[in-house]
């Protein structure tokens, strides 16, 4: 990676970290606190980067020797801590990786960076045995926390650490970014950006889905009929979602973005602000025809339909008790 020049959004953050590089105030622990995808991986590398450079002027520089180590992954002074188990973080592995190896000093950089990643997976033993690094590091040790959830660590974690919490990247900015970097058709980029909801890991995973053109196009063609769909043509629509049954909390997602542009359609009249402006006759008529009640109801049965999912209720009930609210609706 280049540096933060290739962070999308967080413009608050880089400039508190490069702000931080350039003043040489630079502190021993920091948390990236954001769900999955939103960024604080490429953050936290962006940082690592710039703290190593040679340079030192806030940012990488991509030329120096620390910098090209960093980009070959062979960098000897910024270890990611690594784990066996995929849901813990043992205590042994924190001592092992992180207590028993500050006592080192840097190989050929100013800084020794420790990247923690997932890290809610830490229980209390291994936070506590983590914290006694954090309490009182040597001067040249840079902690860095990855976390979905802050309130996972200890409040004693929390409080000798930086938090840097990660916000939703505006729409627009991910768009662009489909559009410019992936080469994705205005139509695609926006439908990803919209579903996306301010992620632009989630926005670039479904840009790269082999299966978005015809999970979209089995979404757009579901909720244009299912207004006139018998009861057994929705038993049938339901047997087909079976075959999208791993992606079917995408497919909630790109509904509620279709019910979001009827909405604004119904409120404003404005197609500059819908995702599906293709589909402008079909929105358009769902919106005349629908009452702000019953957007509401069916916005309702789509989240409705992710807890009972989440709750591991039968896939087939759960299905059939949201498309006969939408349908009523």
């Amino acid at each position: 990676m280049k540096g933060f020049s290739e962070i999308i959004g967080h413009e608050d953050i880089v400039e508190y970290l490069q702000n931080s590089l350039r003043n040489r105030k630079v502190s021993h622990a920091y948390i990236f606190n954001g769900e999955d995808g939103s960024g604080k991986n490429m953050l936290a590398g962006a940082f690592a980067k710039a703290l190593e450079c040679e340079a030192g002027y806030g940012d990488a520089c991509n030329m120096c020797r620390s910098c090209m180590q960093f980009d070959s992954g062979s960098h000897p002074d910024i270890r990611y801590v690594s784990h066996e188990k995929p849901d813990i973080i043992s205590v042994d592995e924190i001592r092992e990786q992180v207590d028993r190896d500050v006592i080192i000093k840097p190989y050929s950089s100013k800084y020794k960076i420790y990247i923690i990643d997932e890290a809610e997976k830490l229980p209390e033993r291994s936070q506590n045995a983590l914290l006694k690094t954090i309490e009182e590091p040597p001067a040249y040790v840079v902690i860095m926390l990855l976390v979905n959830n802050a309130q996972a660590l200890l409040p004693t974690v929390r409080s000798r650490c930086i938090s840097l919490d990660l916000r939703a990247v505006d729409t627009d900015k991910i768009c662009d970014y489909l559009m410019k970097e992936l080469r994705l058709p205005d139509y695609q980029a926006r439908i990803c950006a919209a579903y996306a909801q301010g992620n632009v890991g989630r926005a670039k995973a479904m840009a790269s889905s082999d299966r978005f053109d015809a999970l979209n196009t089995f979404v757009i063609d579901l909720l244009k009929r299912l207004g006139e769909m018998d009861v057994y043509e929705i038993v049938f629509a339901i047997q087909e979602m079976m075959t999208y049954k791993s992606d079917i909390y995408d497919m909630i997602d790109l509904m509620e973005v279709w019910y979001h542009d009827v909405l604004i359609l119904k409120a404003t009249n404005d197609t500059n602000h819908i995702v599906y402006r293709d589909e402008f006759r079909a929105l358009n008529r769902k919106a005349v025809s629908s009452s702000y009640e019953g957007l509401e109801n069916i916005m309702e049965a789509l989240e409705k339909a992710k807890v009972r999912l989440r709750a591991n209720v039968n896939f087939e009930t759960a299905m059939e008790l949201m498309l006969l609210t939408m349908k009523e609706n």
